[in-house]
């Protein structure tokens, strides 16, 4: 009989060393794995970066490609000030939930790992659940408090979406969507040119190659030619992003990329630079190497599709240049 106490009490022990260890491991990677969870490792880092001159803080029209709202802009030199929306100020990278995690994403991280140290340390992930001490329990509890978590973060997220900030925005930001129209050339809809600029074919061509053309740049981290395809803020945010990749030894190649469609949201002139803001649908192969290996890190062979919006800007007898990317909500 005590051989019996002494295999069940030994089995008992290595059932709450075992829970220990996964508590401790879910502690410690919940949080980190939120955070990145919505990272992307193509040209831009799946952030919304740049300038759209004095409509920085205004949202572009939706269009037949993107028809839900835009990201305020996590990166930005541009400073809210005359003839801007002074109500809109400019989010701090990642937001309150923003894609970076933000604050209540963190809080909600940190909430997670802490309740399962709680339940390591016999307090439980909610105090009155403690008797769940099971392995079946603590995956009960974590599926539980992730499901409502994001559920909370997704209803506060539609209640306070962009498009709530700039609906007070001047109505003099721009004229509504321009109507599209569906064309053989490269997949883009030509709208019906009633912008206070107008953008012609060639306009479109010069978009679609720019397309292709920055994501072959980054792909090869060519930041000389980045610096003839972008302006010098879109660059400086590039080379951050090349910087980090080299920090952690990869290299992220997007390839195979193909416009599926696009239309244009708006188009304006502002002293003697052009702006033209694009919906763009694309088709790319985003994958992240190992330096040493090229063994595939992130990322994969198969190709996907992505819908940004893209606005460029062009300088009298310049040519177009990307000035910002916009992730679609």
């Amino acid at each position: 009989m005590p051989g019996i106490w002494e295999t069940n009490m030994n089995f008992s022990q290595r059932s709450r060393s075992l829970l220990k260890t996964i508590a401790v491991v879910l502690a410690l990677a919940l949080p980190t794995a939120l955070a990145i969870s919505s990272a992307d490792a193509r040209v831009g880092g799946g952030m919304s970066s740049g300038s759209r001159g004095s409509r920085t803080y205004s949202a572009p029209p939706s269009t037949t490609t993107a028809p839900g709202s835009t990201s305020q802009f996590n990166r930005t030199y541009t400073q809210p000030g005359a003839g801007m929306n002074s109500t809109t100020t400019a989010p701090a990278r990642g937001g309150l939930f923003g894609r970076g995690g933000g604050f209540l994403g963190g809080l909600a991280a940190g909430f997670l790992g802490a309740g399962l140290l709680g339940m390591l340390f016999g307090g439980g992930l909610f105090g009155g659940l403690g008797g769940l001490s099971s392995i079946l329990g603590l995956i009960i509890q974590i599926v539980l408090v992730v499901f409502v978590v994001r559920l909370a973060m997704s209803w506060w997220q539609r209640r306070h979406t962009p498009q709530a900030a700039y609906a007070n925005a001047d109505a003099a930001s721009g004229p509504g969507p321009q109507t599209s129209y569906r064309s053989g050339l490269g997949g883009f809809g030509f709208g019906a040119n009633n912008a206070p600029l107008e953008i012609k074919p060639v306009d479109y061509e010069a978009f679609e190659r720019l397309l292709g053309d920055v994501q072959t740049a980054w792909s090869n981290e060519d930041v000389a030619k980045l610096h003839t395809l972008a302006t010098p803020e879109m660059v400086s945010y590039f080379e951050q992003d090349l910087g980090q990749n080299r920090a952690r030894n990869v290299v992220n190649k997007v390839t195979n990329v193909k416009l599926l469609q696009g239309d244009l949201a708006e188009a304006w002139r502002e002293g003697e630079t052009d702006y033209a803001t694009v919906a763009l649908r694309f088709a790319l192969t985003d994958k992240t190497l190992d330096r040493n290996t090229g063994a595939v890190v992130a990322g994969s062979e198969q190709p996907g599709e992505v819908t940004e919006v893209w606005t460029f800007a062009r300088r009298p007898g310049g040519a177009w240049e990307l000035s910002a990317i916009q992730q679609t909500n």
